[in-house]
Order: structure tokens, then sequence, then C-alpha cells
């Protein structure tokens, strides 16, 4: 595994490979349950086989065809989503009450930076993402894909304030399933990769700049 770590408010960020799914979240839980105060926050990097994945409050019916593809129930908040080969995936295992005493209240600007840190690692590829209101995610801001998806995001804050589930960026991938669903719940949302803006860059590169851009933004209490 790779690590990174320079202080004991950097989290550490972890390369887990390719990784079904339900691996990937049993072991997001058990991570959360075990945790104690002095346990460092971690960035999970993870791609994964086809899956669609569903909120806290989705709606099944936005499964419009699942075509063989699993369907997961999560506990993450949102709507429905797809996580294929060619997205970066980056899982957030963090204790916001080191970035603010109320951390429930610290939520909002937790989710700003993670979007933040899409925006500048878009940027760095000369794109240009933006949000919406009322629409976690990043979506693209001009040109022929002006309103296009590119990164979702999706977490759960327990009461405690540690944080699972996290963002995904679209890089190289077979864009298909995202026509199977109503994606985040919304019917006929256009969703995007990197390449088919242009952009052909090796998911590693994408991996690890998106990581360090969290890193960044998520390490040190304001």
């Amino acid at each position: 595994m790779q690590n990174s770590t320079s202080t004991s408010t950097t989290p550490i960020i972890l390369q887990r490979g390719t990784e079904p799914y339900q691996q990937t979240f049993d072991a997001m839980r058990a991570f959360t349950d075990a945790r104690d105060a002095n346990t460092p926050n971690e960035f999970w990097i993870v791609e994964h086989p086809p899956v669609f994945t569903l909120g806290l409050g989705a709606d099944q019916s936005h499964v419009l065809a699942a075509h063989n593809i699993p369907v997961v129930q999560t506990d993450r908040g949102g709507e429905v989503t797809y996580h294929g080969p060619g997205q970066v995936v980056i899982y957030l295992m963090m204790d916001l009450r080191r970035s603010h005493p109320k951390a429930r209240l610290f939520a909002r600007e937790f989710v700003h930076k993670i979007e933040q840190a899409v925006i500048d690692t878009l940027a760095a590829y000369n794109l240009a993402g933006e949000r919406k209101e009322g629409a976690p995610g990043i979506y693209v801001s001009d040109g022929a894909f002006k309103g296009a998806k590119i990164a979702a995001l999706g977490l759960k804050v327990r009461g405690n304030g540690c944080t699972y589930h996290g963002v995904s960026l679209n890089v190289d991938m077979d864009l298909a399933p995202f026509s199977w669903i109503n994606p985040c719940g919304y019917a006929g949302l256009a969703t995007v990769d990197m390449k088919t803006l242009g952009v052909h860059a090796a998911l590693a590169d994408v991996q690890n700049a998106l990581a360090q851009n969290l890193q960044d933004l998520l390490s040190a209490p304001d």
C-alpha cells in the first residue's frame, strides 16, 4: 500500500487497488466502528468493478435497467450513482471534530472543500468545473458539455463527527451505465468523463492529483 503522511493532522493516503464495492463498504464501516480519538484520518483510493449504489433516500425506480450490474444499498446520503473501471474513487475516513468542535455544523464546509479539490484537479488538466446549488457534485462549466456531471459526492457523517464514503471523478469510463439510471435522481442528467472532454490522463495520475488536493484542503484545522 502507498502511504503519505507528514503531520498528525494530515490524512494517510492508502491505495487499495481494484476492489469489489461491498468489500470496501464493509471495511469502511468496520474502520469507523473501531476508530477512537487517536485513529489517524485516512483517504482510501479504490477502483470498483461495475456497481450501482443507492443512498439512504434513494428511490429504486431511478435504476431504469440494471443490465446485470449489482445494485447495492448503502448508508450514504444522496440518490443512485454508478461506479466502474476508469473512475477515481476516494473514500474519506475522517473525524471532523479535529477540524471543528461542532462537527456536524462543519459538514457543509467539508463538502465544499471536497468539491473544491475536484475543481482544482480538473483545472490542472485545463477543464472547468463548477458546483450547482442543491445538487452535490461537480459539473462541466463551459463548452459543448456544459452542465454535464463529471464528479459525484456522497457521504455518511455519524453523530460523533466521523465520516466515510466520499467522492468519485470520471476519467476514462464506459459511460453507458449512467444512461441506465437517473443519475443522482435526475432524469436525463448528462454524465461525462475527462476523456470525452479531450483529456487523456492515466487513472493513477488523476488519483494521486485528487488525493493530494484533498489532503491539502482537509489536513489542517481551520
